[in-house]
């Protein structure tokens, strides 16, 4: 029978001082078989079509939830992820972001030097479903939101939180901003720190 690990999300804050009232959520826990997918996603500007299975047989895979490209908290773990992608692909990982931007949306943001800079793959997920496999729900449009550029956001946002999935396709650990109380940053450190594990033939 799945456990759960009941988790909450707080607010996320835009540009602008605009706030998302996140809703709380239970995301699958460690030692559960990751569920599969395929969808639309975008690297180096670039959309193709990604498939979770493909990217599980070269090695562990983080996969991370994030609200919305072009906002403060996933600027910064996008930037953090892009600066240590050698580390993840030195441990044999790949990182895959998804959300519920639209695919043109992320071949911006996949692309910009400042955030992803064509260092790993954004996937898109407009309607939730992928993040609703992994039980983590998504908030609706929050009218007026911005970016930071001043754009509309017209999509939901989808709550943060990481997996980090083994080759053997279970989730080796999860972490959440708010139940855990980290910084976006501190995603991506923790998840670096559980792909060395799992290279060195260690549990997390």
């Amino acid at each position: 029978m799945k456990k759960h690990l009941l988790r909450s999300l707080a607010a996320l804050a835009l540009a602008g001082g605009a706030t998302l009232a996140m809703p709380a959520f239970a995301a699958i826990s460690p030692g559960t078989a990751a569920p599969a997918f395929t969808t639309q996603a975008s690297h180096d500007g670039k959309s193709f079509t990604l498939s979770l299975a493909d990217a599980l047989k070269k090695g562990p895979v983080i996969v991370y939830f994030f609200p919305s490209a072009y906002t403060g908290g996933c600027d910064i773990e996008a930037h953090a992820f892009a600066t240590e992608a050698a580390k993840f692909a030195a441990a044999g990982a790949t990182i895959i972001g998804v959300s519920a931007d639209s695919i043109d949306r992320l071949n911006t943001f996949s692309a910009d030097p400042s955030y992803c800079a064509g260092k790993f793959p954004v996937a898109s997920d407009p309607q939730g479903k992928i993040a609703a496999q992994y039980d983590v729900k998504m908030s609706a449009a929050e009218p007026d939101a911005k970016d930071v550029r001043g754009q509309a956001i017209e999509h939901g946002f989808i709550s943060r939180v990481t997996f980090v999935i083994g080759k053997d396709g279970k989730i080796a650990a999860v972490f959440s901003s708010e139940a855990d109380h980290l910084h976006p940053q501190e995603h991506v450190s923790k998840s670096l720190a559980v792909v060395q594990q799992l290279q060195a033939g260690k549990a997390p």
